[in-house]
């Protein structure tokens, strides 16, 4: 934690997506380091928002902008001068998708372009970090779990924005930033699904559950025997900040993509997720969807192969699956009964986790 430390301390850094579920983790945890924060978001998608709970408004330099308006982006991108950008920003559910679909492009595919674009134009020294997603693999619902070179794809919209956000990013790296004077240094994340405190997206499990038992209802369980690489937002979080600050000092692992994403032992069903979650909830209650074709394709199997980030980033999960739960489970408990906020409190355990692997 001390390279991260002096990494980010005093260092200008731009965070797409800041009032998001991740962004904002990522917002406190980077300023718990001492970095000068930037954040750029539309709006604030969800009530409660874990980035208003936080009440770092007055913390960072907040701006609200729609990543497809360029120049209004750009302006921001060369007055702030960042050393670090984190794009995060997204359109990222993939039910929404379907309904939002020219919305959804707009934003995950056309604003990364548009960050590119504006990143050309800086002058400075900056470390990228461009998000993108487990699913941008074409999914053939692989048991050996996917690795950073398997093809790209996507049936939703969701998944092929994000994937042809990649091929963006791989055009613009090797068409603008693969000269011997670039000072731009980019580096792609693809994380599973994550999990954690203050998310109250739509159409996520965790969230669903949440929700349902606070309003003494069953959730409603459409696919129980699907697998996902569950882990909690901190360790794709760390896996970006570790890929940032290596990205700083190793120019060889410019443009390249990484998966971070739990051990293989860490994919577990969607009905493991909610029994284990039960066990501290107990008004967690659901009930299973009947069998019945479906309008969109969900895949039943998801996983990542991570050793690539294990390897090359020194990265790696810390949390076994019911310590995840169990923070996760400790999170809304506080929120709801206490009216507490543990979030910066469990970047600090998750950091001491980590200084004893």
């Amino acid at each position: 934690m001390k390279n991260l430390k002096k990494t980010f301390n005093k260092k200008k850094v731009i965070i797409t997506g800041h009032t998001g579920f991740k962004g904002s983790w990522l917002t406190l945890w980077l300023l718990s380091l001492g970095a000068k924060v930037t954040g750029i978001s539309n709006e604030i998608a969800t009530s409660p928002s874990h980035y208003k709970l936080l009440n770092i408004k007055k913390k960072i330099n907040d701006k609200r902008l729609d990543l497809s308006n360029y120049n209004n982006l750009k302006k921001i991108i060369l007055n702030e001068k960042p050393d670090f950008v984190f794009h995060l920003a997204a359109q990222a559910l993939v039910k929404k998708s379907f309904s939002k679909s020219k919305e959804t492009y707009m934003s995950n595919t056309i604003g990364t372009l548009n960050i590119l674009e504006s990143l050309k134009l800086l002058k400075k020294k900056c470390t990228v970090i461009l998000i993108t997603s487990d699913k941008v693999y074409k999914n053939f619902e692989l048991k050996r779990g996917y690795l950073e070179n398997d093809l790209l794809g996507g049936t939703d919209p969701y998944s092929a924005s994000k994937a042809a956000a990649e091929i963006v990013i791989q055009s613009y790296i090797n068409s603008f930033f693969s000269q011997k004077n670039n000072n731009k240094f980019i580096g792609i994340a693809r994380a599973g699904n994550v999990i954690g405190g203050g998310d109250w997206s739509e159409n996520r499990l965790i969230p669903d559950c949440i929700k349902s038992c606070v309003k003494n209802k069953k959730v409603l369980i459409r696919n129980p025997n699907s697998t996902r690489p569950w882990q909690h937002v901190l360790e794709a979080l760390y896996g970006y900040l570790i890929l940032a600050n290596k990205l700083t000092k190793n120019k060889k692992l410019h443009g390249e993509a990484f998966n971070f994403g739990p051990s293989k032992y860490n994919n577990f069903k969607v009905l493991s997720v909610i029994k284990l979650m039960s066990k501290d909830w107990k008004k967690i209650k659901w009930i299973i969807q009947k069998t019945r074709k479906s309008l969109h394709h969900e895949s039943k199997l998801l996983k990542l192969n991570s050793n690539k980030s294990n390897i090359l980033l020194k990265w790696k999960c810390v949390l076994s699956f019911k310590e995840t739960i169990g923070l996760v489970s400790d999170w809304y408990s506080e929120f709801y009964h206490n009216n507490n906020i543990l979030s910066l409190s469990q970047i600090k355990y998750y950091e001491n986790k980590i200084k004893q692997k």
